[in-house]
C-alpha cells in the first residue's frame, strides 16, 4: 500500500477552511484547516496553499504540515514574510470559515514512519522545526518507543515555535530530548554565549554515528548545508541524513 501522497495519481486542489488559529511567536501562527476528503499524510510532508484574488491573480506557496493527520483536519504553522504575497494574508486577513485551496500531501523522502525503531536526530533552524514537530507529535500519538533528540537553533527565546508544548513534551514524553542553540540572544542563566550551531552542539546533543540514527535537518539553505556537512564529517552516512530546505531569511 502506498504512503499518502506517494505513488498516487496527480494531486488535485481541495478547498480548505480555517477552523482554529494559535499564536506561536510574534510573527508566526498555527492554522488548523478543515479539508473535505483529505487523504491523510505522513509526518514530514507538506502542502501547497493557493490564494486567488478577485481579478483572477493566483499565488501559491508550500507549507510543511505541523501535525499528524486528524481525519479531515490539517495544521500549518505560517511565519509572516515581509512583503510576502501569501503569509501576510494567512496571518492577518484569513478569517474563520474563509476558503483557501490546498494540494497535497507532497513529498516522500523527508518523512518519518511510526513503525521505524531506529534512533532519530532532528535538527531545526528557525521555522524549519515545523515538519520535525509533526514527527515529534506523531511519535507520541503512535506510542512509538523510538528515541528522539531535537536540536533547535533559533535567534532568541522569543522565536521558539511551540515553546510551551516542547517544555511539556520534554518533561512527559519518555525518550524525547530537546536542546536549543541561540544565535543572537540566549535566555538568562544560559550557559555559554549565542553562537551558530557547530560540531560541539551536534556531539553533545545528537546521537553517535555508531547507533545509526536517522537524521532529519530542516531550515534555511545555508543552515541545512552546514549541518548536513557536520553530520557527515562526524561519521554519519550521507544516506541516513535527510534534508529539507527553504530560501534564506533575514
Amino acid at each position: 500500500m502506498s504512503a499518502p501522497g506517494v505513488g498516487r495519481a496527480p494531486l488535485t486542489w481541495r478547498v480548505a477552511r480555517l477552523v482554529e488559529r494559535r499564536v506561536e511567536t510574534p510573527t508566526a501562527q498555527t492554522l488548523v484547516l478543515d479539508v473535505s476528503g483529505w487523504p491523510g499524510h505522513l509526518p514530514g510532508q507538506h502542502v501547497d496553499v493557493r490564494l486567488t484574488a478577485e481579478d483572477g491573480y493566483q499565488a501559491a506557496r508550500a507549507y510543511s504540515l505541523a501535525a499528524p493527520a486528524d481525519d479531515d483536519r490539517i495544521a500549518l504553522t505560517v511565519q509572516r514574510v515581509p512583503d510576502g504575497e501569501v503569509s501576510p494574508y494567512l496571518i492577518d486577513g484569513y478569517a474563520e470559515g474563509d476558503p483557501v485551496e490546498v494540494r497535497g500531501p507532497v513529498g516522500g523522502w523527508f518523512v518519518w514512519r511510526t513503525d521505524t525503531t531506529a534512533p532519530v536526530l532532528l535538527v531545526a533552524g528557525g521555522s524549519g522545526v515545523v515538519p520535525l514537530m509533526a514527527m515529534v507529535r506523531a511519535r507520541r500519538a503512535a506510542g512509538s518507543r523510538a528515541p528522539f533528540r531535537l536540536i533547535y537553533s533559533v535567534r532568541t527565546p522569543a522565536d521558539v515555535f511551540y515553546a510551551d508544548e516542547l517544555r511539556r513534551r520534554t518533561r512527559d514524553d519518555r525518550g524525547l530530548d530537546v536542546a536549543y542553540v541561540y544565535t543572537r540572544q540566549a535566555p538568562d542563566g544560559w550557559r555559554g554565549e549565542p553562537h551558530r550551531i557547530g560540531p560541539a552542539d551536534v556531539n553533545s546533543h545528537g546521537w553517535p554515528p555508531e547507533l545509526e540514527p536517522l537524521c532529519y535537518v530542516c531550515g534555511p539553505t545555508g543552515f541545512v548545508e552546514t549541518v548536513a556537512d557536520l553530520l557527515v564529517g562526524l561519521g554519519h552516512p550521507a544516506r541516513r541524513v535527510r534534508t529539507e530546505r527553504f530560501g534564506p531569511t533575514g
